[in-house]
């Protein structure tokens, strides 16, 4: 694993799944307002939002682990 992109893509996908948690577990109106999905007043969480982050995460780990294995000679 010591391709820079597998590292890249298995940071991104932590960040992804901690992102889907978040916007799984917040409120929209409790939000940071610079993540999208922010809505005053709105008091369930979004989760499409979540979905979308999970599906993400996802792909970013099997990507990393696909790109991991030993090259074929």
């Amino acid at each position: 694993m010591s391709k820079p992109i597998v590292i890249i893509a298995l940071l991104v996908g932590v960040v992804c799944l901690a992102l889907s948690a978040y916007y799984w577990l917040t409120p929209a109106e409790a939000l940071p307002s610079f993540l999208p999905g922010f809505e005053t007043g709105v008091t369930v969480p979004h989760h499409k939002h979540a979905l979308a982050a999970l599906i993400i995460a996802v792909a970013l780990f099997a990507f990393a682990w696909f790109q991991s294995k030993p090259q074929r000679a």
